[in-house]
């Protein structure tokens, strides 16, 4: 598989948000820190989501074509 594949990418952020949501969790950062942490969690998440309806949109796309009824 290569490495910009969605799943690939989707597991790279997803690794990165539990980083920054587990230093963020530790408590042990001065606020500018915890502060820049939390923008990058925010984007993180962001992209995240995206990618996953992004694959959800293509699912629905693939019943649709297969004759299933889309949710």
């Amino acid at each position: 598989m290569s490495e910009n594949t969605p799943v690939a990418t989707y597991e790279t952020l997803y690794q990165q948000l539990q980083e920054v949501v587990n230093r963020l969790e530790a408590g042990t950062l001065p606020l500018e820190e915890s502060l820049h942490l939390y923008e990058q969690g925010v984007q993180l998440a962001a992209a995240c989501q995206h990618l996953l309806d992004t694959a959800e949109l293509r699912i629905e796309q693939l019943q649709v074509g297969m004759g299933e009824p889309a949710d």
